[in-house]
């Protein structure tokens, strides 16, 4: 690290749980081993041309969204149509996180299911009773705190997802208050829809605003008929899936065009 900039900033970072991507000169017209490190909102080191630095530092923030390491290929000073220069993008990014509230049946179904996914997954109840480690698989953290006291304290992301299960509404609503307010991939919460119906008449009393409300997936999941927890889980995973990657959730059969369609 004391040698190279770029690899020290990509040691630091890794140590620290924070998203960069190291690119590497692998070969042609371009100082061999040079390195930058790419974070989301910085930039460390040199690959030898400002150019080439710019047109690399752009692919590798995009890459590191994904948490995908490649290969690419560029002219001497980065124009993108030419092939002399190959640079190995290595992404470190890590896990996103799921913050589960509410330790419920439900809640251990949706715990299974996030870690299946790769998910880092934190359950958070405020009652010791439900919010026992034995309840929900190894990997999974679990909290006893208010739900927004824990939420309030805790770094979330564009890549978060927060599944809302207390179905209590003296939990749900500070709760929701604060997870509207914030970064998030996805933030969903059970319940009926006469559950929801109040739910969004507190929060609306609370001052959140149509915007924020919008963001709001709920009753939480895709109408899957789902009976058990682990049926609502599938569901549950389903919607932040496809919301994720812009799917319509609807069937393959009654759909047209590539299956895979390219990341919004």
């Amino acid at each position: 690290p004391e040698e190279d900039p770029a690899l020290g900033e990509v040691v630091r970072a890794v140590a620290a749980g924070r998203p960069v991507t190291l690119a590497t000169v692998v070969d042609g017209p371009a100082p061999r081993g040079a390195t930058l490190a790419v974070r989301p909102e910085a930039v460390s080191g040199s690959l030898g041309a400002a150019g080439l630095d710019a047109a690399v530092a752009a692919d590798a923030r995009g890459e590191l969204a994904l948490g995908a390491t490649v290969e690419r290929h560029y002219g001497p000073h980065g124009e993108r149509r030419e092939d002399a220069v190959t640079v190995f993008l290595h992404s470190f990014a890590p896990p996103p996180r799921m913050l589960v509230f509410g330790a419920i049946d439900y809640a251990a179904a949706v715990a299974r299911i996030g870690v299946f996914l790769g998910y880092r997954v934190t359950v958070c109840d405020a009652r010791p009773v439900f919010a026992t480690p034995r309840r929900f698989p190894d990997p999974v953290e679990v909290v006893v705190e208010w739900p927004h006291r824990f939420l309030r304290g805790t770094p979330t992301d564009d890549r978060t997802v927060v599944c809302v299960l207390t179905h209590d509404p003296k939990f749900d609503v500070p709760l929701l208050e604060e997870a509207l307010r914030r970064p998030a991939a996805y933030i969903g919460a059970m319940g009926s829809r006469r559950t929801h119906d109040d739910r969004m008449r507190r929060l609306r009393e609370a001052g959140l605003d149509d915007a924020e409300l919008a963001r709001l997936r709920s009753p939480v999941g895709l109408d899957l008929g789902a009976r058990t927890p682990e049926e609502v889980a599938v569901s549950v995973a389903a919607e932040i899936v496809a919301l994720r990657w812009g799917g319509s959730g609807a069937p393959l059969t009654v759909t047209a065009g590539a299956i895979h369609a390219p990341a919004p």
